[in-house]
């Protein structure tokens, strides 16, 4: 299968472009015209199609189809992302997603003004993001999670007690493991506290509502064009097969997790994981693209494979996650989220295309669709340790948030909010939404 790829700075990344609507021009909103990231919506209970995020719009590309607004690779783009998942657009490859990114910025451009806003006013072609739900991107099959901060990886394996909390393949290889695909939910769904089995401080092993539950804040890289079985992904060639990014929160109840793990994470983190809704194209990015994980100097060098010049120049992408708190004693206090973690995606000891190299290495074929979590984004000081586990020993010190209340675990309806942004001098930050979320109470036994 032949993937396109597409490197180049070009016009759709010009920090000077500004669009006819008023929102999008908006300083730090997260959808301005150099972003135009794509996701699925529908209205009042309809059918699901495919959107481009502009401000607080949405451009409905159904519609545009309809008005004869796109030709050429567009079009065919468009009409393939005509359906309830972007999977069939995601696997036309990145000439597609480009060439559609590349319409959607003219068609939305200020020099368009007159025509668009005469067009919108008689038959619309953006639908106010307010009056959409949002559901999720594509289909997804297959979801991997990695573990690629060192900083994450070393706390969680002092708390719980390892005499070698990194472990050793940690340098050598991204860690991994394949979640659960099934329990993949869009931001906004509800989380259920889960019941599960763990052994408690007397060493009594027990079963009911996990109490230690969690957040995770990463993100993920979203597959687009695959591999054949049996046929490996060359590092330099790893970023033709990303789709593009999203937020993803890993929801984690640890004390169940801890317990059973033997083989890998089971059910300590298949009751539900998170994503936000839209999704920023791997186009959209290039601007933001900087130096891959720096290695330290007593650490192996990447073996080959996982190892370029093109990856060590540019590898990596400038952006920076929060994760904040909503109480429910807040919403009562009508007070907002409150910020309990922000770092950055360089915390990472390796990149999403090592990441999916690795991935592949032994000939696993990927799809379209695939979800390949970062692992949590954790970085060298408290501020970025990016879930409450680091934060709080694990439980043994509760974290105190300003409005008095006290936390060790996530409790019933307190509500998770994720966001990021991509930023470099020179050109616009581009954000990717939100991804939220919010634990309801277990189930009766």
């Amino acid at each position: 299968m032949k993937v396109n790829e597409v490197t180049e700075i070009n016009k759709t990344h010009d920090p000077q472009l500004r669009s006819w609507v008023p929102s999008a021009n908006t300083p730090e909103h997260d959808f301005p015209i150099q972003n135009l990231p794509i996701g699925i919506f529908s209205l009042n209970g309809g059918a699901a199609r495919a959107g481009i995020a502009i401000g607080d719009e949405i451009l409905d590309l159904a519609a545009c189809v309809e008005q004869g607004l796109f030709s050429g690779m567009a079009l065919t783009a468009a009409r393939a992302a005509g359906q309830p998942t972007l999977n069939a657009f995601m696997a036309q490859g990145k000439g597609a997603s480009a060439a559609l990114r590349q319409a959607a910025s003219d068609l939305l451009g200020t020099h368009r003004a007159d025509d668009m806003k005469a067009l919108n006013a008689q038959r619309p072609i953006l639908v106010s993001a307010s009056q959409a739900q949002m559901h999720l991107p594509c289909y997804t099959r297959n979801y991997t999670d990695f573990l690629t901060s060192a900083y994450h990886t070393e706390r969680h394996g002092r708390l719980k007690g390892l005499d070698v909390p990194l472990p050793p393949a940690f340098k050598s290889l991204p860690v991994a493991y394949h979640g659960r695909a099934s329990s993949i939910c869009v931001s906004g769904t509800s989380v259920r506290r889960p019941w599960g089995q763990w052994r408690d401080s007397d060493g009594r092993v027990r079963f009911g509502p996990t109490e230690a539950l969690d957040f995770e804040l990463e993100m993920a890289a979203i597959v687009g064009q695959g591999n054949e079985l049996g046929r490996p992904i060359k590092l330099d060639e790893a970023r033709n097969h990303i789709f593009g990014y999203c937020l993803l929160n890993d929801w984690s109840a640890k004390s169940i997790q801890w317990w059973e793990q033997v083989l890998g994470p089971f059910l300590g983190k298949s009751f539900g994981t998170l994503v936000s809704p839209w999704v920023v194209m791997e186009e959209a990015l290039i601007p933001f693209r900087c130096q891959g994980p720096a290695r330290g100097r007593d650490d192996p060098e990447a073996l080959d494979h996982l190892s370029s010049p093109a990856n060590d120049r540019a590898g990596g992408l400038r952006v920076f996650l929060q994760a904040s708190l909503l109480t429910a004693q807040m919403r009562a206090q009508q007070l907002g989220a409150e910020r309990i973690a922000a770092t950055r995606l360089s915390h990472l000891y390796w990149s999403f295309p090592q990441m999916l190299t690795h991935h592949a290495s032994n000939g696993c074929n990927l799809e379209t669709g695939d979800l390949m979590g970062s692992g949590t984004i954790s970085g060298p000081d408290d501020e970025s340790m990016a879930c409450l586990t680091e934060k709080t020993s694990a439980g043994k010190n509760a974290l105190l948030l300003s409005n008095g209340e006290q936390r060790r675990w996530l409790e019933d309806d307190d509500e998770v909010i994720l966001t990021a942004k991509a930023q470099c001098d020179g050109y616009v930050s581009i954000g990717f939404g939100e991804c939220r979320g919010r634990i309801e109470g277990a189930l009766p036994a």
